[in-house]
């Protein structure tokens, strides 16, 4: 039989709730528990609905696992990830890997350090797998992309860079290959206080030109990625999971109906146990987070 990893939870809130779904229902997993300081009753709520224990410290959880999942708000990533980090555990950090690109290189260090798997969160890396980008044997000419969604308290603490345009800086570094050479953008704030809509113009060394927006102060729901090839274009809706395809390479017209597609969630949980039991590539590595999340605060104008 195989092994089975312990993992816990940090954070309680809508994503943690859903990873504790995940861990629970796992085959691979022995759902350790939950901890939340500032909402226990959420955390007590959780093992009562999936089974495990709600700590009543950070030090009790690391002792109990051997892998966590960060899917606390984004300002306390680097804090909750390196106390598990140090102690030799495995970490899955949800987006952003952090908040400041000194903690993000600080957290590859430790994870190299120590051995140990760190993931990030981006799941539109399961979804873009699925469809056969990263099969494409061309480096695009341009891409524009659209993640706008109407105003809500969520995600807030950061701007709407790290929050919503940081899956697409992800996807654009990948597919341009390469690091950013110039980066032009337009930002304001809004309702949080913060930086609620965002453009930039993006310019890689191999010729890519990306075009992206993203904004959570928009009247509609939008997730939406044109690529631009030499050899035609691919168009993709991320929302109603379809994409037109006018280049000469087959790509998944059936994506939709993949367990990646269906459940991003789940493949990201997957990969973190293949990565750790099987000694699979992890999808999302550390450094690939802090990469995007090194273009995110220059979109932001902060480094």
């Amino acid at each position: 039989m195989d092994r089975k990893i312990r993992i816990c939870v940090s954070g309680a809130g809508v994503f943690g709730g859903h990873h504790a779904a995940k861990l629970a229902a796992h085959p691979r997993i022995e759902f350790v528990g939950v901890y939340d300081p500032e909402h226990p009753e959420r955390a007590q709520k959780l093992v009562t609905e999936h089974g495990g224990v709600a700590f009543a410290s950070r030090e009790a959880m690391i002792v109990a696992a051997d892998a966590l999942i960060v899917a606390s708000p984004a300002s306390v990533h680097f804090r909750q990830a390196m106390a598990a980090l140090e102690c030799g555990l495995h970490v899955l950090v949800e987006k952003p890997l952090a908040t400041s690109l000194e903690d993000a290189r600080e957290m590859v260090a430790m994870a190299e350090e120590q051995g140990v798997i760190l993931q990030v969160g981006h799941q539109e890396r399961f979804i873009s797998g699925a469809i056969g980008l990263f099969d494409i044997p061309e480096t695009p000419v341009s891409i524009q992309a659209s993640r706008i969604a109407p105003y809500n308290k969520r995600g807030t603490d950061v701007s709407v860079t790290l929050d919503l345009m940081t899956h697409d800086l992800d996807l654009v570094n990948l597919l341009a290959g390469g690091e950013a050479n110039d980066v032009r953008s337009n930002v304001r704030t809004g309702p949080s206080g913060g930086i609620d809509d965002a453009r930039a113009e993006i310019c890689y060394p191999g010729g890519t030109k990306a075009s992206i927006h993203a904004s959570r102060v928009a009247k509609n729901r939008q997730r939406h990625m044109r690529i631009e090839y030499p050899s035609g274009v691919v168009e993709i809706d991320f929302f109603k999971r379809l994409f037109n395809n006018s280049t000469p390479f087959a790509l998944n017209a059936g994506f939709a109906d993949t367990a990646e597609a269906q459940d991003c969630l789940g493949a990201e949980v997957n990969a973190f146990v293949r990565a750790i039991l099987d000694g699979e590539k992890v999808p999302v590595c550390g450094i690939a987070g802090a990469k995007a999340l090194a273009l995110a605060l220059r979109v932001d104008k902060v480094a």
